[in-house]
């Protein structure tokens, strides 16, 4: 097929990049264009080959080396360093130690101890750990193998005459093998059917995927493009169109109308699942999720579940259906079903693994759904942190795909719970679980820093970053507020995932806009919140206002009014904006409230900005009572932050070093003089050190986190030491 012949893959590959790559190289390139189209493989799915030439650093002769993508690893994003290296003669040697197994096969303890030897055939020291799919690779006596998840090739795996329809679809080009758990003996079944039949191309995994092979690079990748396209262009001649999933029982709201409803359903719904572990959700809206939500077919194939194995550690055995009429029925009716059907999840769950598990089985995870299924509204994905949720929310919607599709040519098909439990709970993902490291104190939070685009407020969003968490950076300038966000972004990245509509797509950080003295704006940017993370958990408030008075200590009456409204009622309406979505999900977490150690000392010449501090710091006592016992409310008190603070700009800085007959330059940086002044201020506390944006930040991550879990109502001044601030 020559690539403009493609309807239903995209075909990118290119001579020009790829003649200019070494070998392994050429591998990454073919993974990365395969894996950015999600019709071929899913994220996370899918693994890619190379058998290489390469020179043994030990005995410099020639050996011939497997890459093959490593495990956890994406091919749309892999680097060089996601594939491991083996020798291939130490690998086919692992035969000989399997066959002198007394018991062999799938599932056999052989079986899983295989996985550990793969490691005494690395080659070159390298440190990518080979995954369980490593010998359907060493096993094909081809140089180039790719095994993807492609929607058009898991239709016709997962359809109830799957082996007839390879032959239909592909005649003696591709065989089929029935679903068996990847592992050293899958690979031995694959060799064994190539040698029963030299000239196949590749086979159909039973409930998994294809796998297909070359001798050269780019002719695998084009042949594996080529497959896929037959097949989906098989399943499209047998398209239902207005007859798929059964046709259409409810209609879909209209996107003003769904997001509404989502602003008021994702945080309580967000409390319903997460009463074993917090959650962060992500919203999948689009035409063919739809089309699945609100058919008449849809409760039969939910309960079905998933086909590819890959699928089940996040997106469970099965989704949470509820049927919810969206012209009809009410909000109400709809938290009633969604309360009954968890409760009944939930007991299915418990059911499901009382009944598949085994003497050495992991104790059971949590029993609540991960996707949740709504007429009228959609596709809910759950997950530990947003990239996790977006991938769930992909998974699920390629599923659709593919019952789409395996409804279209058979009928669907799941795999038997037994297997999906094997799956599951296997006892390598377990071990490979527990090898993660910790989870950081936000990972599973969305924490909303207001004041975000410069000083205090910056430096906070980058700490708790650090600590996973999910960062909402707003500030009254947008540009600035989404300067912040990037800075996030491009540390940490925007995760793995691919899913999620609207703002519910976004990464680890967004920003956002919103003015502390206007309620609409407040509402607004956290309704925004809680459409991109499910929910809204720690809010630091770090937005402020000095208004410099004249010589007399004075400032007009608008400014006075201006300050207030920023350093004292602000705080209170995004409290009181927040306190529907903390009440709503009924979890415990934080508010942080900025002040200042000018609030506890009475002086001449700044009364609007000490006294409305003043105020903001029994504003925290007051809202630490009323937000009892799910929130935690504490103050932050500094004193004469300088560094990259917007209330000293450098008329300010300069005003003071005059007052206090500091010697400066006025062609010196802005910086250059803050330094001087931070030093000036230094030197009246009792630590004689300035006080930087991290020494703030690293409190207010403190006051949010669970090492002050017993702390509400407090004020801690962070000044350096200022005795005159000593609170009373």
């Amino acid at each position: 097929m020559k690539p403009t012949d493609f309807q239903h893959v995209n075909y990118l590959w290119d001579d020009d990049t790829a003649n200019k790559l070494d070998p392994v190289e050429r591998l990454r390139y073919r993974s990365n264009i395969l894996g950015a189209d999600q019709r071929i493989t899913n994220t996370g799915g899918g693994n890619t080959s190379s058998k290489i030439k390469m020179t043994d650093p030990l005995s410099g002769e020639e050996v011939d080396v497997l890459w093959v993508k490593g495990s956890g690893g994406d091919l749309r994003t892999s680097t060089r360093a996601n594939f491991a290296s083996l020798y291939m003669d130490k690998f086919l040697s692992l035969e000989n130690i399997y066959n002198k197994a007394e018991v062999k096969g799938a599932k056999t303890e052989i079986e899983d101890a295989m996985v550990d030897m793969y490691r005494h055939t690395t080659f070159n020291l390298n440190p990518a750990a080979s995954s369980i799919d490593t010998p359907l690779h060493g096993m094909i006596p081809f140089r180039h193998v790719d095994h993807m998840h492609p929607i058009s090739a898991i239709a016709i795996a997962a359809s109830k005459d799957q082996e007839g329809l390879t032959q239909e679809v592909f005649g003696g080009e591709v065989g089929w093998v029935p679903w068996q758990r990847p592992g050293f003996d899958l690979g031995l079944v694959m060799r064994d059917e190539l040698k029963k039949n030299p000239n196949l191309k590749g086979l159909i995994m039973g409930q998994h995927g294809l796998i297909n092979w070359a001798d050269d690079d780019k002719a695998c990748y084009e042949l594996t493009l080529s497959l896929i396209e037959k097949a989906a262009l098989y399943i499209e001649q047998h398209d239902k169109g207005k007859k798929t999933f059964g046709g259409q029982k409810y209609q879909a709201l209209s996107e003003e109308e769904r997001n509404k409803l989502l602003v008021q359903l994702l945080p309580k719904l967000r409390g319903m699942v997460s009463q074993k572990n917090r959650f962060v959700g992500t919203v999948h809206v689009t035409d063919s999720v739809l089309q699945f939500v609100n058919s008449n077919d849809a409760p039969r194939l939910a309960e079905i579940g998933t086909s590819c194995p890959d699928h089940f550690l996040r997106t469970k055995i099965k989704p949470l259906y509820v049927d919810w009429n969206p012209q009809k029925d009410s909000v109400e009716s709809l938290f009633e079903k969604l309360e009954a059907g968890l409760v009944r999840y939930r007991s299915d769950y418990a059911s499901y693994y009382e009944a598949c598990k085994h003497p050495n089985s992991p104790a059971m995870r949590d029993p609540n759904p991960t996707v949740i299924l709504i007429p009228g509204l959609g596709l809910i994905a759950w997950g530990k942190n947003k990239s996790e949720s977006r991938v769930t929310a992909e998974f699920y919607s390629l599923a659709i795909e593919v019952m789409r599709s395996s409804e279209a040519i058979s009928e669907y098909q799941g795999l038997p719970r037994q297997e999906a439990f094997d799956i599951e709970y296997w006892l390598l993902e377990e071990a490979k679980l527990k090898r993660m490291p910790p989870e950081k104190e936000f990972a599973r939070n969305a924490v909303v820093v207001i004041g975000a685009g410069s000083g205090i407020g910056k430096a906070t969003a980058h700490r708790v970053a650090r600590e996973g968490a999910h960062v909402v950076c707003a500030d009254l300038s947008e540009e600035a507020a989404q300067a912040t966000a990037q800075e996030l972004i491009d540390i940490y990245g925007v995760g793995i995932g691919v899913a999620g509509t609207g703002v519910s797509g976004c990464g680890p950080a967004i920003g956002l806009a919103v003015d502390i003295t206007k309620r609409e704006t407040i509402k607004a940017m956290l309704e925004k919140t809680v459409l991109a993370y499910g929910g809204v958990d720690n809010i630091i408030v770090t937005a402020g206002i000095f208004v410099p008075p004249d010589k007399q200590g004075y400032i007009p009456d608008d400014k006075w009014a201006l300050t207030y409204a920023i350093n004292a009622t602000g705080p209170y309406l995004v409290a009181d904006e927040a306190k529907k979505i903390w009440q709503a999900q009924g979890m415990r977490t934080s508010l942080v409230i900025t002040t200042s150690a000018n609030a506890a000392v009475a002086k001449q010449g700044s009364f609007a900005y000490d006294t409305s501090k003043a105020a903001a710091n029994h504003l925290v006592r007051e809202l630490a009572i009323d937000l009892a016992p799910l929130v935690r409310v504490n103050g932050l008190a500094p004193a004469t932050v300088v560094e990259g603070s917007n209330m000293f700009p450098r008329d300010r800085v300069i005003s003071s070093l005059t007052k206090y007959n500091i010697a400066f330059d006025e062609s010196e940086t802005t910086e250059s003089l803050r330094d001087k002044l931070a030093m000036f201020y230094a030197q009246r506390t009792l630590t004689k050190s300035p006080i930087t944006l991290a020494d703030q930040a690293e409190v207010a991550y403190l006051l949010s986190s669970s090492k002050l879990s017993k702390t509400t109502g407090q004020i801690i001044s962070v000044d350096g030491g200022l005795h005159e601030a000593f609170l009373r």
